[in-house]
């Protein structure tokens, strides 16, 4: 995975507890990628070389997911924001700038209440706060976010998953995309082969059971708005979020400096299905960002 001028490199680091594995591309003030499910780092594929132009980039696998660790606990998302800081604090990174999707903006929701001091601009993808789902649960949320549900239940879905990898993700895929063939071939493969590692399945249902100790977390602070300067991007076609939710309204409540950008003929995956728009709403956002 390279540009014409620079190297996407991978890298691993042991921090708070697990090894991490992380790519790493360019030089500059740093911008930190985190994906969200079903997906790993693989998922920044068409940002990283065009942000390692201006910035470094660091992406990496979450807790559960990809290459990083898999361990049996600490998938709330406070402990998985310190898994971001052990990491940086390993690289000798101090301040900045965060883009996160899905469960990776979950967790740079945590990091930018509860780490403000490391955070300087926040991009979220795609994502409708924990809280904010909990709390607007009703028959018709339910069935929109029903894995939701599902992930919850011990060891069955990993038992159902199992030897059927390729058809669960091709549902997700397929379901959550404005196109559906936005990720299919060599992609979508790359995906498959990532969660038919061992433990991989596992991971990420450990990613939402931690559900319970995410809301009350956000609970805990739900009166504290982000204050760095933050931009909510999302798909207007995605039935769980943009057709779901007033997305601005939304995020309006968790920050104070709110831009909103929704994304045309855009399901839930923005920076896959559309990502020169996600490229240009980036490279904007974070122009004035000088480390």
């Amino acid at each position: 995975m390279t540009s014409a001028k620079l190297q996407i490199v991978n890298h691993t680091r042991r921090a708070n507890g697990i090894r991490q594995h992380y790519l790493d591309s360019g030089t500059g003030p740093v911008v930190v990628l985190l994906h969200g499910f079903p997906e790993t780092s693989f998922a920044w594929r068409f940002q990283i070389p065009v942000l390692a132009e201006k910035f470094r980039v660091i992406a990496p696998d979450l807790r559960g997911y990809g290459e990083t660790d898999k361990p049996a606990s600490g998938y709330d998302k406070r402990n998985m924001a310190l898994d971001l800081i052990a990491l940086l604090d390993e690289l000798k990174i101090g301040k900045i700038a965060l883009v996160g999707h899905d469960r990776g903006a979950r967790v740079a929701t945590r990091f930018a209440k509860d780490h403000p001091e490391r955070l300087d601009r926040l991009v979220v993808l795609d994502n409708v706060p924990t809280r904010v789902v909990a709390e607007n649960m009703s028959a018709q949320t339910a069935r929109a976010y029903w894995f939701f549900l599902f992930h919850l239940v011990p060891d069955l879905p990993e038992a159902l998953i199992s030897g059927k990898e390729a058809e669960w993700l091709h549902h997700f895929f397929a379901d959550w995309c404005y196109n559906p063939h936005a990720i299919e071939g060599a992609a979508f493969e790359t995906y498959v082969k990532a969660y038919k590692r061992p433990g991989a399945v596992r991971g990420a249902m450990s990613d939402y059971r931690a559900n319970a100790e995410d809301v009350k977390q956000d609970l805990a602070d739900a009166d504290v708005k982000i204050a760095c300067p933050t931009m909510a991007i999302w798909g207007e076609n995605f039935y769980a979020v943009g057709e779901m939710f007033d997305m601005k309204a939304v995020w309006e409540q968790m920050a104070i400096h709110l831009r909103a950008e929704p994304i045309a003929q855009c399901g839930h995956l923005p920076q896959e299905e559309q990502p020169e728009r996600v490229n240009h709403l980036l490279l904007d956002f974070l122009a004035t960002w000088k480390g």
